[in-house]
């Protein structure tokens, strides 16, 4: 496997009269292909460096290497686009939008990279069928149980097929049943070849991954 992400003495410090250092001298390396899950509680550092891997945010210090590209002091527009082309994302709070339906929030993505309306509405009806969600794409998100648009949101994430997905406490909002069934759809779209790291503050989500990476005080352990 080649290298997806590789992190070299990253550190994070947010400013102010008292500077917090959420990440120091963090090196991390995620091949391509792999199924990673960062674990660590509340207040350890892993939302700082999800942030930092999905081109959310930059390192203060130290190297981070996207698909072979430093991205440590791209400008925001650029990052933007980085994102774009790269990363699908899953987050705990599903941030569907109430007042489209299940397929209208799957497309909204696509609609901001300009892709033509045949076309997005084709991705996205894709998407929703990868998710197991073919029957609820006329639904709206108060029509869907939380799987369910967790499922949609996880649609909205790989409709335009991005090489990584990052998933930020995925299964946070849910019941345990629901969470087994998003972290099995996970481990499918792994399996198709997707590279998935997954941030959680729960080791027995964490023992389902490959690999296991543990954040504490803003280093890895």
């Amino acid at each position: 496997m080649s290298v997806c992400m590789q992190l070299s003495g990253v550190s994070k410090v947010y400013g102010g009269l008292t500077p917090v250092r959420a990440l120091e001298d963090v090196s991390l390396t995620v091949q391509r292909g792999e199924f990673t899950a960062i674990v660590g509680h509340s207040g350890s550092g892993k939302s700082t460096l999800m942030h930092i891997l999905g081109c959310l945010d930059t390192p203060t210090a130290g190297k981070y290497c996207l698909e072979g590209t430093d991205v440590s002091s791209l400008p925001d527009r650029q990052l933007s686009a980085v994102r774009c082309r790269h990363i699908g994302f899953v987050f705990q709070g599903f941030h569907l939008l109430p007042g489209l339906t299940a397929l209208e929030n799957v497309e909204l993505p696509l609609y901001y990279r300009g892709v033509p309306r045949a076309r997005r509405r084709a991705l996205a009806l894709a998407a929703m069928e990868r998710v197991g969600l073919s029957d609820r794409v006329q639904h709206r998100p108060a029509a869907l149980s939380g799987g369910q648009q967790q499922r949609t949101a996880i649609a909205r994430a790989i409709a335009a097929d991005p090489p990584l997905l990052l998933a930020d406490e995925p299964t946070g909002n849910l019941d345990s049943a629901a969470g087994a069934d998003i972290l099995a759809l996970l481990r499918a779209l792994h399996v198709q070849g997707h590279t998935v790291v997954l941030i959680t503050h729960d080791r027995d989500i964490a023992a389902a991954c490959d690999c296991r990476v543990t954040i504490a005080d803003g280093r890895i352990v």
